[in-house]
């Protein structure tokens, strides 16, 4: 559905965006990630005919959004990162009014307030909305037009936890039909809702590939927690000695009780390992975990 070629993003002499390409199918959520300054925002401007490119293609459902911007424009639904509101307006009114911009009818007013949960505060001003409903919204108006593509660029910024897991199950379901370009700072829910993600940074493209696949390649260090009894330096000779060890370092001392963060080689499972040495060393061990490696670690890894 999306494919953009080479696009490149220059403002005098900074560079904000580097040749990148990538394509998004119909039907998947693309979680669009990178560090404040990447060029995400800016990709997505492209993409929705706000900017123009430098240089570089971008192509929706085989349309160049530069040669027919209006009719990419009419199979877009875009959420920036500063919510688009007329703060004078009633909800109803706002809601209305991009209604008869998009041509659509009055039902479909009502299905859109409903799944985004704004029902209740149709007859308010849209000023006097708190920030969770303001982007509630917001995601209603991009969502409006019933579009082919949804870029939505932070869409859970200042929603409570039950908000956020309510409109994370909405991206899913719209999902399914459309392409869905998603940014979020917050990584759990690209895990949550992604099926692939792209990592820019600095302009360029860093990583691709599915929550997992992306874990998987950079191959971040495990982290292993353990709670141990018994003498603090006769412990950590004991744990820098262990195969697979790579650093300690003591978390909490209550006592002779001791929590130590143990970093492993990456790939490798140290819990057997460490667990034995300390007790063939006579200590005694209250409590072993191991932390998996997340998107999080992976992001990291690859922005550094």
């Amino acid at each position: 559905m999306i494919e953009i070629k080479n696009l490149t993003k220059k403002i005098g002499e900074n560079q904000i965006l580097n040749d990148i390409s990538f394509t998004v199918k119909t039907g998947e959520i693309l979680g669009f990630l990178g560090p404040n300054g990447a060029g995400k925002t800016s990709t997505m401007k492209i993409i929705t005919s706000y900017w123009s490119p430098t240089s570089g293609t971008v192509t929706i459902d085989g349309l160049d959004n530069a040669k027919d911007s209006l009719k990419t424009r009419a199979k877009i639904g875009y959420l920036p990162e500063t919510v688009p509101l007329y703060e004078d307006m009633k909800v109803k009114e706002y809601l209305k009014f991009v209604a008869e911009m998009r041509g659509v009818s009055q039902a479909r007013i009502e299905e859109v307030a409903t799944a985004c949960g704004v029902t209740s505060v149709m007859n308010k001003l849209i000023d006097e909305l708190s920030k969770g409903y303001r982007q509630r919204v917001g995601l209603a108006q991009a969502i409006m037009g019933n579009p082919d593509v949804l870029i939505l660029d932070e869409p859970t910024t200042g929603l409570d936890p039950n908000q956020i897991v309510e409109i994370r199950e909405l991206i899913k379901k719209i999902g399914k039909e459309k392409t869905v370009i998603f940014s979020t700072h917050i990584l759990s829910e690209v895990s949550a809702v992604c099926d692939r993600v792209i990592i820019i940074n600095n302009g360029k493209i860093v990583g691709e590939g599915s929550p997992a696949e992306l874990i998987g390649k950079t191959k971040p260090q495990e982290i292993v927690t353990v709670k141990v009894e018994g003498d603090k330096e006769a412990i950590a000779a004991v744990l820098n000695k262990v195969k697979g060890v790579a650093g300690i370092s003591l978390v909490k001392s209550e006592g002779t009780v001791l929590v130590y963060k143990i970093e492993t080689e990456a790939g490798v499972d140290a819990r057997a390992n460490i667990n034995k040495a300390l007790i063939m060393s006579g200590f005694n061990v209250l409590e072993i975990s191991k932390t998996e490696a997340n998107l999080e670690d992976a992001f990291r890894e690859l922005t550094k």
